[in-house]
C-alpha cells in the first residue's frame, strides 16, 4: 500500500523539512512538492493525490479556504505556525494539524492516522462481510466492533474519545487506537449520556477524561480537541 501524497507551503525550507520526514515512512509515496496551491491543481483534479501536507498562510490563497475550494478533498495535514487556526482546520475535517516546528514523532503520530484508515478500506475491499457484522453492538458497560479481520470488546471505562473520520470511527483508548466502520452519530445516541460527550462534528469524549477547557480547545487526557460552537454550552455544563 503506497499513500500518494504532495507537500504545499511557500516557504522551501519547510517544504524540504517535511520531505525528509517523509523519506522516513514507507507507506509514503511523495508525488511533488509546490509552494502555491493553485500549482497543485492539476495533480488534485485527476484524484491521483491521497494525502496533502498543507501549510495555511501563503500569499496567494490560505490552506484553509484552498481546501474548501476542492469538490475532492484528499486527506489534509495541516502544517502552521499558527495555532489560532486549529479550530477551523478541525472543522474542514483535517486529519491533524501540525505546529511547527514539530518532532517527526509529531509527524508520524498525524501520518499513521490516515495509514490506519487506509488498511481499513483495503481490508474492506478484501474481505467480503454480512452487513450485520460490521455494526457496532454496543451492551451496558461495553461495545464490540470489528476492525482488521478482528472482533474488538472496548470497555467504555478504557474509551479517551471517539474521533470520526468520514464512514469511519477512531476509538482512543487506555492501550491503542482502533479504527472501526462505525457512525459517530449512532455512538452519540448509543453511548451513556452521563459519561460521554459530543464536543464537535468530529468527536464525542468520555467525560471523565476531560482536564480542562482554554477558549475552543478542550483537553482530554494530554490531548487538545475542538470545541464546535453547537456543543460549546453543553461542554460549559460538566464545568459547572
Amino acid at each position: 500500500m503506497k499513500i500518494r501524497c504532495i507537500v504545499i507551503d511557500d516557504e522551501r525550507l519547510a517544504r524540504e523539512y517535511i520531505i525528509n520526514y517523509i523519506a522516513k515512512i514507507p507507506q509514503l509515496e511523495l508525488l511533488g512538492d509546490f509552494n502555491s496551491p493553485l500549482k497543485a491543481m492539476d495533480l488534485i483534479k485527476e484524484k491521483k493525490v491521497d494525502l496533502i501536507f498543507l501549510d495555511i498562510q501563503m500569499p496567494d490563497i490560505t490552506g484553509i479556504n484552498f481546501m474548501k475550494s476542492l469538490d475532492h478533498k484528499p486527506d489534509v495535514i495541516f502544517t502552521t505556525a499558527y495555532q489560532e487556526y486549529a479550530i477551523e482546520g478541525f472543522n474542514i475535517n483535517a486529519t491533524d494539524y501540525l505546529l511547527k516546528p514539530f518532532s517527526f514523532e509529531r509527524f508520524f503520530q498525524a501520518v499513521n492516522k490516515v495509514i490506519d484508515k487506509f488498511e481499513m478500506k483495503s481490508d474492506n475491499r478484501n474481505v467480503t462481510l454480512d452487513p450485520d457484522s460490521i455494526q457496532t453492538k454496543i451492551a451496558d458497560t461495553y461495545l464490540t466492533v470489528r476492525a482488521d479481520r478482528k472482533l474488538y470488546k472496548i470497555n467504555f471505562d478504557h474509551i479517551k474519545f471517539i474521533e470520526g473520520q468520514r464512514a469511519y470511527v477512531t476509538f482512543h483508548t487506555e492501550n491503542k487506537k482502533i479504527t472501526a466502520l462505525a457512525s459517530l452519530k449512532e455512538l452519540e445516541d448509543a453511548l451513556p449520556k452521563d459519561d460521554f460527550i459530543r464536543i464537535h462534528k468530529s468527536y464525542i469524549v468520555s467525560v471523565k477524561e476531560i482536564l480542562s477547557l482554554e477558549g475552543n480547545i478542550l483537553e482530554v487526557n494530554n490531548t487538545k480537541l475542538p470545541v464546535g460552537k453547537s456543543y460549546k454550552d453543553a461542554v460549559l455544563k460538566i464545568f459547572g
